[in-house]
C-alpha cells in the first residue's frame, strides 16, 4: 500500500494520524480563498514531487499524477515487488480519477485568454487527462498488463481496485497497481462546489466542518492526494514471499439511475452494490464487523447511507462498527475510495477502529454506532468500504484478513 494523503506521506503516518483522531483540514494555501465561500479544505503538506521524480518530469505532470507516481512508488516498495521483462505483461495499472488535470487546465485556460492559442502548452492534454496518472505510473514503474483509469466521480478509485480484483480474477493479470488520484483544490474546483452547496462554510472552525452523521453537517470538506494498492492473485505473491496484508473477496457496483447528484431514495443503489459485493464474496450480513462509510457529511448521503445500511444489515446494524475518516482527511473526491480501502486494511491488521471525529450532536436520522471521536479496539475479520459518487455510481469493496491454508 501507498499514500499521499492530507494526514501524511506514508501509510504508517496516515494510520497514526486516524487512529489519534487527528484533522487535516485547515485554511487553503494552494491559492488565496479570501473572495470564496469556502476558505478551508485537506491538504498534503510538505509534499516535494522531486523527491519522486526528476525536475523536468514534474514540470510535465499535474500535481494529481505526482501523487500518483508517489503513493505507487511507496506501494510497489513495500510489496517488494521486482517489475522486470519477466513479469511486466502480468501487471498492469488501473488509477482512478474524478477530475484529473484540474489546475493545469484552469492555468493553460488562463494562458489562451491571456496570450493566445499559440502560447497554451503541448503538455496540456497529457497533463490534464484522467488517464495520465495509469499511464505515468506504468511508465514510472515498467509495469506492462493492462492499463486505464477508471472516472466514476467519488467511486473512481473503489471501482479502480475492484476492476482490478476482476481483472486478477479473469486470469488477464497476475498483479495490479491500482487507486485514485486527485488534486482538485484549485480556484474553480472550490467555486464549482460552492455553486452546487456542496462544501461545509464552517470558516470558523475549519478542523471541526467535517462532521459526518452530525445533526450539525452542512457539507463535505475537499481533500486530495493519492492512495494505490498493490493486488496479486494468491499464488503469485505466495510464489514470490509476499507479506499478505489482507485478502480482497468482494467488489459491488451498481447505478441509481435517478439524479445528477442526490443519492436515490433511501440509498438503495448502495444497497444493491453491497448486497452484490457480499455474495461475490459469499458471505452474509452478519459476517461485517466494520463499514468506512463513504460518509461525506452532507445532510442527504450520511441520511441515505444510514438508511441503506439499516435495509441490508437489519438488527444488525445496530451491532455494527462504522466510521467515516472523511472526517479527518477530507473527501478526495476520485481518490476516496482507495484512501479509504486502505483504512480498512489497517483496521483488520492492527485490531483498531478509526474514529469519526466530530460527533457532537446526535441525528435522529443517523443513529448507529459511528466510533465516535475516539478510535476502538476490536478483531475485525471483515471490512466494508462504500464509495457513492455523483451520477449515482455506487461501489462496495470487501476485505478480509487473511489466515493462511
Amino acid at each position: 500500500m501507498g499514500i499521499i494523503s492530507p494526514l501524511g506521506l506514508s501509510v504508517a503516518d496516515f494510520w497514526q494520524a486516524l487512529i489519534a483522531g487527528k484533522s487535516g483540514v485547515d485554511c487553503i494555501t494552494l491559492f488565496d480563498a479570501t473572495d470564496f465561500d469556502t476558505h478551508f479544505a485537506a491538504e498534503v503538506k510538505g509534499f516535494d514531487p522531486m523527491n519522486y521524480i526528476d525536475r523536468k518530469e514534474v514540470r510535465r505532470t499535474d500535481r494529481f499524477v505526482q501523487f500518483a507516481i508517489a503513493a505507487s512508488q511507496e506501494a510497489v516498495a513495500q510489496a517488494g515487488l521486482v517489475i522486470n521483462g519477466h513479469n511486466a505483461d502480468g501487471i498492469g495499472v488501473i488509477i482512478g480519477s474524478g477530475i484529473g488535470g484540474l489546475a493545469t487546465l484552469s492555468e493553460q485556460l488562463q494562458v489562451l485568454a491571456d496570450r493566445g492559442p499559440g502560447r497554451v502548452s503541448p503538455f496540456l492534454v497529457p497533463m490534464m487527462i484522467t488517464d495520465m496518472a495509469s499511464g505515468q505510473v506504468a511508465i514510472t514503474s515498467g509495469a506492462k498488463g493492462p492499463n486505464f483509469c477508471t472516472a466514476s466521480a467519488c467511486a473512481s478509485s473503489s471501482d479502480a481496485i475492484g476492476t482490478a480484483y476482476e481483472v486478477i480474477r479473469r486470469g488477464d493479470a497476475q498483479g495490479m497497481i491500482a487507486g485514485g488520484a486527485e488534486a482538485p483544490i484549485t480556484p474553480i474546483g472550490v467555486a464549482a462546489f460552492n455553486a452546487a452547496r456542496a462544501l461545509s462554510t464552517r470558516n470558523n472552525e475549519p478542523q471541526r466542518a467535517s462532521r459526518p452523521f452530525d445533526a450539525e453537517r452542512d457539507g463535505f470538506v475537499m481533500g486530495e492526494g493519492a492512495a494505490v494498492l498493490i493486488l496479486e492473485s494468491l499464488h503469485s505473491a505466495q510464489a514470490r514471499g509476499a507479506f499478505i496484508f489482507a485478502e480482497m473477496v468482494g467488489y459491488g457496483a451498481s447505478g441509481d439511475a435517478f439524479h445528477i447528484t442526490q443519492p436515490s431514495d433511501g440509498g438503495e443503489g448502495a444497497v444493491r452494490a453491497m448486497a452484490m459485493a457480499l455474495t461475490k464474496a459469499g458471505l452474509n450480513p452478519q459476517d461485517v464487523d466494520y463499514i468506512n462509510a463513504h460518509g461525506t457529511s452532507t445532510p442527504l448521503n450520511d441520511k441515505y447511507e444510514t438508511m441503506a445500511i439499516k435495509t441490508l444489515f437489519g438488527d444488525h446494524a445496530y451491532r455494527l462498527a462504522i466510521s467515516s475518516t472523511k472526517s479527518m482527511h477530507g473527501h478526495l473526491l476520485g481518490a476516496a475510495g482507495a484512501v479509504e480501502a486502505i483504512a480498512c486494511i489497517m483496521t483488520i491488521r492492527e485490531g483498531l477502529i478509526p474514529p469519526t471525529i466530530n460527533q457532537i450532536t446526535p441525528d435522529p436520522d443517523c443513529d448507529l454506532d459511528y466510533v465516535p471521536n475516539e478510535a476502538r479496539s476490536a478483531k475485525v475479520e471483515v471490512a466494508l468500504s462504500n464509495a457513492l459518487g455523483f451520477g449515482g455510481h455506487n461501489s462496495t469493496l470487501i476485505f478480509r484478513r487473511y489466515h493462511e491454508g
